[in-house]
């Protein structure tokens, strides 16, 4: 019995799949699939059919069993305007032998060394990709910083502005005299021995001294 193989897309699934399983009635009762976790250090995990290296960001063209056209220490630029210029002769070449002999094997020969020239510029674009991210992260850092420091930039000026209004405020408060600090006094005056006479019935000895003065007025 011969082993049943595993197919696996090279391409994600469409659209439409996602989003049934990520409609709103899912979502609010946490239905929704979770994102898997990230791969931890050192582990191998598989994509597309395709097993990456966590270690390894970018797979080099010689694990993928692909000629490498470019050297080991080069100039990005320069090495891509040598790609870019051998892709168009061997075009060129290409379509020669489709009008002149469309039935030649060199045909099929430059068809993959065309797709040959594409893998190594696609693979020296990819290099690119940390140095994007870098730039990338470091680019909403800048953002980032600069909106705190208008928001704080902001928010100093109405502090400020609140500051103006509370000190004119106080500055168009009446100023007390002596007569308006006597009466306010005079005011305390007859509002003390409520307050005092309204804390002593909590006292306990209260009522009893209560009860002795209407004895003694009684007596008399």
């Amino acid at each position: 019995m011969s082993n049943q193989e595993t197919q696996v897309s090279s391409l994600p699934m469409p659209p439409e799949r996602y989003i049934a399983n990520y409609t709103d009635e899912n979502i609010r009762r946490n239905r929704a699939p979770r994102p898997p976790p990230p791969p931890a250090q050192h582990e191998v995990y598989s994509m597309f059919g395709i097993q990456y290296n966590n270690d390894e960001m970018i797979r080099s063209l010689e694990s993928q069993n692909i000629k490498r056209l470019i050297p080991i220490h080069f100039d990005r630029r320069k090495e891509l305007k040598k790609l870019n210029h051998s892709l168009l002769v061997n075009f060129l070449d290409l379509i020669d032998f489709l009008i002149l002999n469309p039935d030649s094997p060199r045909r099929t020969e430059k068809i993959d060394d065309i797709s040959l020239l594409f893998v190594n510029m696609h693979h020296l674009l990819n290099e690119f990709r940390p140095h994007q991210a870098r730039e990338t992260l470091r680019v909403m850092m800048e953002m980032q910083k600069r909106q705190r420091v208008e928001t704080a930039t902001r928010f100093q000026k109405h502090l400020e502005r609140v500051r103006e209004i509370v000190n004119t405020a106080f500055s168009a408060l009446p100023v007390l005299d002596d007569d308006d600090e006597s009466g306010g006094a005079k005011i305390k005056a007859e509002v003390d021995p409520l307050e005092a006479n309204a804390a002593a019935k909590n006292d306990p000895s209260y009522q009893h001294d209560r009860m002795l003065c209407k004895l003694v007025d009684a007596i008399e």
